[in-house]
């Protein structure tokens, strides 16, 4: 079993996004800018996506796989899980939470049985 986690500040997501907007494109798919978009504040359901894909990045082991290629989904209950190059990725856990201030993700990676 492997787990990563990842805490980030809301505002600093918030200024490389507004100071480099291509960051966007290189690190988020199209599902995930839609996603955050319909939100009145946006910046917090970034900033837990990106440290959603620094956690997987972490449980995987730094696996050769890019950020891009990790991705939140939701469940038809609202459940997040991951999609790796956009396959369900069924062994991996995925928990998100965000504050005023920061959004935190815990990865955890299941052994194969």
């Amino acid at each position: 079993m492997d787990i990563g986690l990842d805490i980030v500040e809301i505002r600093r997501i918030r200024r490389v996004i507004r100071r480099t907007p291509a960051f966007l494109d290189r690190v988020f798919t199209k599902p995930e800018i839609a996603y955050c978009r319909r939100h009145k504040d946006p910046w917090p359901h970034f900033a837990v996506r990106f440290a959603a894909k620094e956690a997987v990045w972490k449980a995987l082991g730094q696996s050769g796989v890019a950020l891009k290629d990790i991705s939140v989904a939701r469940d038809s209950r609202g459940k997040p899980g991951v999609l790796i190059k956009g396959r369900r990725a069924r062994r991996l856990k995925l928990s998100l939470s965000h504050s005023e201030d920061y959004a935190a993700a815990v990865a955890l990676q299941e052994d194969a049985r």
